[in-house]
């Protein structure tokens, strides 16, 4: 006899079908296969004393089948039915799914175009890149993904504006029709200019949108900028230099600056370590009161990300309103990342708590953290000692003797002084301006030198430098560990098997059959405990 128990009076129902006997599953597998089968409908039905599982294509209501009372039912639950049709619409995609935009290319070109090839977006990590580097990338995506879907990242860069501003001159010259914006703290004349360039006048007056971005956000503060249009003195000044049109700021009175907001929790990276149940509600209620102030003709959509590794976390966040997910960690560890090896290697044995908070190359100075794994690697450390270093002394030769020689023997492997050599040519390519800022500027100086350390190990880790693991700074969240003990005894446990594509679908459709699950629970239905979790199997081709 099978363990699927009715636990409630509301699991009876009078209606009684003819089934085929022979097709009732009661063996935990077939149980598991008739939900799976999410175009059906599936019937839970008492057959004599043993309850069982049917789908709708088993009914036969000639005399050859078999009355059997019908105690739940979960109707039909595609994928594409999760999140928001609009986003789905808007986007040209299959699912309400996005890979985000994880930085220095390592949600590479190869990456984007393997998602956008079957209808998934994937966010291109510009971050960190030269606009040389970001161009390349542009043209190689651009050619195999023609008509998209595809989107590149424009990271908010305070102590680099000549980045930020080379990268959407980039965006405008190739036509780049989305950006994930990220790490912003407020609008900059750079992500205004996208969006508002990108505005035309409809046939009936309307504003048509055709720089569409995703604003990646943790903060209320920063969400109702890119919620609400641009404002007039940025408009002014962006017109009175020749970068928008009159009537282009006109029409940016009655468009929000993003189209879809991300609400970004408990992420690799750049992360305020939020949780996802309390943000994603408040961002969601904030969308509410600022449409209804404004009173757009579509509605801002706000999205889900950090924490979303497992099919669970990606149905949690549906349940609570979340447009669409978007998934980082766990495509770092897939093989179309441009990471090396050894750090996937590093991410594939990680558990939830192997990650800490270490100071951020691009935010140094304002003392801003991302999330890093800590397994396998001394960077968080050492990353944090120079920033206690950068607060406690004010140049380079205040840093007690000790320390310095620690410094150069341990951490930089060279002198400071050959050091700040190449960070000057680094920087002369880069963005000139900073190492003019760091003359007469010890403090600055000694920044520089250290963003020195802090920009190379993740290029290390990326790359694969080889004596230099223990420096590797390797983003990532928890839900790379709650990635990995889902999958753990599956196929997806080898690392070398994760494909981005695969882990999407196998999350997606996870997140519908842990749905339909809760249906047949709400309805008095408990199966076997078996049964309770979607379990990753490999196949040959992606389904549709």
């Amino acid at each position: 006899m099978n363990q699927i128990l009715p636990t409630s009076k509301f699991s009876y129902s009078s209606n009684k079908l003819k089934i085929i006997p022979e097709t009732v599953a009661y063996s935990n597998t077939e149980i598991r296969d008739k939900l799976l089968q999410l175009d059906n409908t599936c019937y839970v039905v008492r057959n004599v004393d043993a309850v069982g599982v049917c789908l709708e294509e088993d009914v036969n209501e000639s005399s050859s089948g078999t009355e059997m009372p019908v105690l739940a039912q979960a109707l039909p639950l595609k994928t594409a039915q999760l999140g928001d049709p609009e986003f789905i619409k808007d986007h040209g995609l299959k699912m309400a799914y996005m890979t985000g935009s994880m930085a220095n290319g390592i949600a590479s070109e190869n990456l984007v175009i393997s998602c956008g090839k079957v209808g998934l977006l994937s966010s291109f990590g510009a971050a960190g890149l030269l606009p040389s580097r970001i161009e390349k990338a542009i043209k190689c995506i651009q050619q195999e993904l023609p008509d998209g879907p595809y989107a590149f990242n424009l990271i908010h860069s305070p102590s680099e504006d000549a980045i930020e501003r080379g990268a959407v001159d980039l965006y405008l010259k190739y036509g780049v029709r989305t950006v994930e914006a990220s790490a912003f703290l407020g609008l900059t004349p750079n992500i205004v200019r996208y969006r508002v360039a990108g505005l035309r006048r409809g046939t009936q007056g309307e504003a048509e949108i055709t720089n569409r971005v995703i604003a990646k956000i943790s903060r209320a503060e920063v969400a109702s900028k890119f919620m609400a249009p641009a404002s007039d003195a940025m408009l002014k000044k962006l017109l009175e230099e020749g970068s928008i049109t009159q009537e282009q700021a006109q029409l940016a009175a009655a468009v929000p600056m993003a189209d879809d907001v991300t609400v970004e929790a408990d992420s690799g990276g750049h992360t305020d370590n939020r949780p996802l149940v309390s943000l994603l509600p408040a961002i969601i209620a904030l969308r509410d009161q600022i449409q209804a102030k404004y009173g757009y003709s579509r509605s801002i959509r706000v999205g889900a990300a950090g924490g979303i590794g497992t099919p669970a976390s990606a149905l949690a966040a549906f349940m609570m309103g979340a447009a669409y997910v978007v998934t980082g960690s766990v495509n770092q560890a897939c093989v179309e990342a441009a990471a090396s090896e050894h750090s996937k290697g590093l991410l594939a044995q990680a558990d939830m708590a192997d990650v800490i908070m270490a100071p951020a190359a691009d935010m140094f100075e304002m003392g801003v953290e991302l999330q890093v794994l800590k397994r396998g690697t001394m960077f968080p450390m050492r990353a944090k000692k120079l920033y206690e270093l950068y607060k406690n002394c004010d140049s380079i030769d205040e840093i007690p003797q000790p320390e310095r020689q620690k410094l150069e023997q341990q951490v930089f492997r060279n002198s400071l002084d050959e050091i700040w050599r190449q960070t000057k040519e680094h920087f002369y390519e880069r963005d000139p301006h900073q190492i003019e800022r760091s003359k007469d500027h010890p403090k600055r100086k000694m920044a520089l030198i250290f963003r020195w350390y802090l920009g190379l190990t993740s290029q290390w880790s990326n790359s694969g430098e080889k004596g230099r693991e223990t420096d590797y700074q390797i983003w990532a969240g928890p839900a790379i560990g709650a990635f990995n003990n889902w999958v753990k005894g599956t196929y997806l446990e080898d690392v070398s098997k994760r494909k981005t594509v695969e882990v999407a679908w196998h999350i997606m459709t996870g997140a519908a059959y842990l749905y339909r699950l809760r249906l047949l629970q709400i309805q008095g239905i408990r199966l076997p405990a078996a049964c309770d979790a979607y379990l990753p199997q490999p196949f040959s081709a992606v389904p549709d």
